[in-house]
């Protein structure tokens, strides 16, 4: 199990539009969870992940006007009860489209709606309330899954694969590089008394083995890695496949359209909220 650094970053003046940006660029360099507080964000990378010069170099980067100052603090977590912290902080109960409810054990006098998604998170990014989530957890809500191969890159708490095999999917493939994110979405996925759910631990290269695969694969990551990654992804996609792309902003989407149309890939559909952005793609 990786150790965790737990950063708390201010941002002078605040605005919840900088700290998006500044997640943004922060799970560029290996942050992979976050907090937003009121004055400041938490954002948590695995001790073994941290570069300081990384970091200075990513601040020094972000797109802000000489008169807003980052500065930060951090220390190394201890051993705790992450699944008191989330309940105790963060993680609230969360309805989606009226049609999922996304919760936890701790939560009481939970409303039942047609898909009921437990989800107990630790250092695992993806409880739904991110935008780059929820809008993923939008689309899916919206087809039909009966019989599909899924693959979920980046599978974080597993939430996205947990909701396709409720919706019908077949067998789902979940790989992310974190073990942490690997151990948090079995048991996410046990506590849903879900089987057909292969998690595993890898990256893009683990896909060498599923030529021609999927009929649906979601990537819910960054604009680096799936620019990087969406050639093996097209490998992996049966004929009439569908891709399901977030975690970017809506600025960076033409890069992601143009690599997307030199494999292949056609847009379906795209949706957007505050600047995050998602977008569908199906294989000819």
């Amino acid at each position: 199990m990786n150790n965790y650094l737990e950063f708390e970053i201010k941002i002078t003046p605040n605005h919840k539009g900088y700290q998006d940006i500044l997640i943004a660029f922060l799970a560029e360099i290996g942050f992979d969870s976050f907090a937003e507080e009121e004055n400041y964000l938490l954002a948590y990378i695995p001790t073994s992940l941290y570069n300081k010069e990384e970091l200075d170099q990513c601040i020094v980067n972000l797109p802000f006007n000489e008169e807003v100052s980052v500065t930060y603090s951090y220390k190394e977590l201890e051993d705790k009860n992450w699944n008191e912290e989330w309940e105790k902080n963060y993680f609230q109960p969360l309805v989606i489209g009226d049609q999922c409810i996304i919760h936890s054990t701790f939560h009481k006098d939970i409303p039942q709606k047609e898909y009921n998604i437990i989800i107990n998170p630790q250092m695992s990014f993806g409880t739904g309330h991110h935008e780059t989530t929820g809008l993923m957890i939008e689309s899916i809500l919206k087809q039909d899954f009966s019989n599909k191969m899924v693959l979920d890159m980046g599978s974080g708490t597993g939430i996205l694969a947990i909701l396709a095999r409720m919706k019908g999917a077949k067998q789902i493939t979940a790989i992310d590089v974190d073990s942490w994110c690997i151990k948090n979405a079995k048991e996410n996925i046990s506590l849903n008394e879900l089987n057909n759910i292969d998690v595993l631990l890898g990256n893009a290269d683990s896909l060498d083995a599923y030529a021609h695969t999927f009929d649906v694969i979601f990537a819910n990551i960054n604009r680096n890695i799936l620019l990087e990654d969406m050639p093996k992804y097209s490998v992996a996609m049966k004929s009439n496949a569908t891709l399901m792309i977030s975690g970017f902003y809506e600025e960076d989407a033409d890069l992601l359209r143009n690599k997307a149309s030199q494999l292949g890939l056609v847009e379906v559909s795209s949706q957007t909220k505050n600047r995050w952005m998602m977008i569908q793609f199906q294989k000819a």
